[in-house]
């Protein structure tokens, strides 16, 4: 959604797909440090609340890091992306996946992002400024995400339990569960609260504060979402149909 837009700001493809590229790599980045972090400097809690997750959070880091390469490969290495994008257009047309007779556009459409990815990495390298304060912006994004449940642990009148240690297992939980092919990890997301933080809440205030907590750092972002998406489709189609009159 966010580069369909980008396209009716006439944003180019390339540059929308270098942009969202480098976001996901530092999103994903950050949650892999910040778990290390936690893993390293708070392994008792982690061991104590997070052990019955454990081969989920394994999973979980081998997933994010096999992610994080790949993707930063492509980044540094446009040449070879483009040499395996030319491969896979071939093997799809072949395939009769894609239109024999537009196998020329495909890859001309191929080396076109690859060589946006080229200059974009150029950019970066006399730019590090910017991957600083992406990364420095995403680390307050992700503290403050996963700090909801601390928020609602509290609000429950809770307090035996430190800020870092609910930190701590929000982080091992995004980290197991946001490379697993689930819809918004849905499902797994609230397995993983229920078992990391029955202990911590007790079996009568955990189902609550699930629905809570998840409802407020994904539903709610999922709705607004939505709706701003909605209204700004709206306001474009609107202008749209002003400026052919």
């Amino acid at each position: 959604m966010q580069m369909y837009h980008m396209k009716k700001d006439e944003i180019k493809i390339g540059y929308s797909t270098l942009i969202m590229l480098l976001i996901t790599i530092t999103y994903k980045s950050v949650l892999v440090l910040m778990a290390l972090g936690v893993l390293i400097f708070n392994s008792d809690v982690v061991s104590k609340y997070a052990g019955d997750m454990k081969w989920l959070i394994v999973l979980g880091f081998v997933l994010n890091m096999s992610f994080i390469v790949a993707l930063i490969l492509v980044f540094l290495k446009p040449i070879w992306a483009r040499a395996l994008g030319i491969k896979v257009v071939d093997i799809l047309t072949r395939l009769r996946v894609m239109k024999r007779r537009n196998k020329e556009k495909y890859t001309e459409k191929v080396i076109r992002i690859c060589d946006t990815y080229a200059m974009g990495a150029d950019y970066i390298k006399r730019n590090l400024w910017v991957v600083l304060n992406i990364l420095l912006i995403t680390v307050v994004q992700r503290i403050c995400l996963f700090s909801i449940t601390w928020i609602v642990y509290r609000a429950y009148g809770l307090n035996s339990m430190p800020f870092i240690d609910i930190l701590t297992l929000q982080i091992l939980i995004g980290v197991a569960v946001e490379m697993l092919p689930l819809p918004g990890s849905a499902g797994i997301s609230e397995g993983c609260f229920l078992l990391a933080f029955s202990e911590i809440f007790g079996l009568e205030l955990v189902k609550p504060a699930l629905l809570i907590s998840r409802g407020l750092t994904f539903y709610l972002i999922l709705l607004l979402g939505g709706i701003v998406v909605f209204a700004v489709h709206c306001s474009i189609i609107k202008k749209e149909k002003k400026q052919n009159k």
